[in-house]
């Protein structure tokens, strides 16, 4: 299996920018394609970005289009989600998830297709 840590969340202003990691660890990273996922309190945990196991194809929310930029680095376990222009509506806890898959240019926007989780990172968007 792998493990997951997030880190880089925080309490941000509108308009401001972060950037989120996912430290893998345990299995061979380049095995898993990555998602990013999140959740506000009283809302279903959504889809937000992800990626393929090469890096080569990814996908993300409509409403995060242009404004999230998911990437990855094999060669040091990571994957990375730059989130720019910040609303209050991006306020959630963001989860990054694993699937070990075979096929190298695959992503997954689906919860259910994740084999691994990590425990979160607080982002908080202010006014």
């Amino acid at each position: 299996q792998v493990q997951l840590v997030e880190s880089g969340g925080g309490l941000v202003q509108a308009g401001d920018s972060l950037r989120l990691s996912c430290a893998a660890s345990g299995r061979t990273f380049s095995a898993f394609a990555v998602g990013w996922f999140r959740q506000a309190p009283g809302k279903e945990r959504e889809f937000v970005a992800a990626i393929s196991r090469n890096g080569d194809r990814s996908n993300s929310l409509a409403s995060v289009k242009g404004r999230f930029i998911i990437s990855r680095d094999n060669a040091k376990n990571t994957v990375s989600l730059q989130m720019n222009s910040l609303t209050l509506e991006d306020t959630a806890v963001y989860y990054c998830a694993a699937k070990e898959t075979v096929y190298s240019n695959n992503y997954y926007v689906a919860k259910s297709s994740y084999d691994y989780w990590g425990q979160g990172t607080q982002v908080t968007v202010s006014s």
